[in-house]
């Protein structure tokens, strides 16, 4: 049986959610993940300085438009008064949910006191879930780790805090910042962090498959998993989690035109909303994620990491899925 995933005054249509990753969940992928059958998708993490949104990266990623509701939006950054800042402008942007990013690793976003290592300054962490969530009068929401290192597992210490200042709902990736991608998620502090509070928590991290998403929601007693990693090359993976919590049963694998026709639209979507040059550029990491279990040589994606025209991926795509139907083998 599904949990009832629940954000503020938001009902989820199911408790799968998109985990925020920078550099991919864009508004394409969020989209066709959502058709898919999240229940959600979160934005790319927006950096809190909003002298700096007038760079294209920037304004990619606050680009909603066609979206469907409820939007999440997640800012990053370090300073109170400039995170409320971001939360009220994009609020007035059309973002329904804002969620505060201090989950994320990255060396870039650490070193600015942004990300995961505000977990260390318990006392600025306060500050900014209270500025914040005072700022705007939609649902604010955290995503952080475990703690800043395993022998600093603070995460049920500010799952606290931010029910206390007001936050809505709480996601934890099953990792300290020291950990970054390394080893495995643990979810002995996620399950501590539900029992600390009242209020909804996702649990993140390894959620692969629809067995690992039913132990993880078993074991943690989350309100829903947020799903990042796992998403990347096989955004059918929320329907294939979906079935089988519902079911008992696994969907089959998406058959080889069903890929095709996937891939495909994620290209030419890609190609839109970045423009050719850009999207050309993207389209190369997302084709190595969907042809990972096929093309396990490289030796395509090689060829197509060469090319810079759009017209010519999108005839690349439909060579090379052509080729796997008539049992060809792709070699240098």
């Amino acid at each position: 049986m599904l949990p009832t995933a629940k954000i503020g005054p938001y009902t989820l249509p199911n408790p799968l959610i998109v985990a925020p990753m920078a550099g991919v969940t864009d508004r394409p992928f969020r989209q066709l993940c959502r058709r898919m059958g999240a229940g959600l998708a979160v934005s790319e993490m927006v950096i809190a300085d909003s002298k700096l949104w007038h760079t294209r990266k920037s304004q990619t990623r606050l680009n909603h438009q066609g979206e469907p509701e409820p939007r999440s939006v997640q800012i990053a950054g370090g300073d109170p008064d400039m995170l409320a800042d971001a939360a009220r402008q994009n609020a007035a942007f059309g973002a329904q949910i804002i969620d505060i990013n201090m989950g994320c690793p990255a060396k870039k976003v650490c070193n600015k006191a942004a990300g995961s290592a505000l977990m260390k300054d318990e006392k600025l962490v306060r500050a900014i879930l209270e500025a914040v969530a005072s700022a705007v009068d939609i649902p604010v929401t955290l995503k952080m780790r475990t703690g800043w290192d395993q022998d600093n597992r603070n995460a049920p210490v500010i799952a606290r805090m931010a029910e206390d200042a007001g936050i809505q709902a709480i996601a934890v990736h099953g990792r300290t910042r020291a950990d970054k991608y390394n080893g495995d998620a643990e979810y002995d502090t996620i399950a501590e962090v539900k029992a600390s509070v009242g209020i909804p928590v996702f649990a993140n991290g390894d959620i692969t498959t629809p067995e690992k998403a039913r132990r993880v929601l078993e074991y943690t007693g989350a309100d829903g998993l947020l799903i990042g990693r796992g998403a990347q090359g096989r955004p059918w993976i929320f329907r294939e989690i979906l079935h089988y919590l519902t079911t008992g049963k696994h969907l089959p694998e998406p058959p080889l035109d069903e890929v095709e026709q996937i891939l495909s639209e994620h290209l030419a979507e890609l190609h839109a909303f970045y423009g050719e040059k850009m999207g050309v550029r993207i389209a190369r990491k997302h084709v190595g994620w969907y042809l990972q279990s096929h093309d396990q040589s490289k030796q395509f994606r090689k060829r197509f990491n060469a090319i810079d025209d759009a017209l010519e991926q999108k005839d690349s795509i439909e060579q090379y899925f052509s080729g796997l139907r008539n049992g060809e083998v792709f070699a240098a």
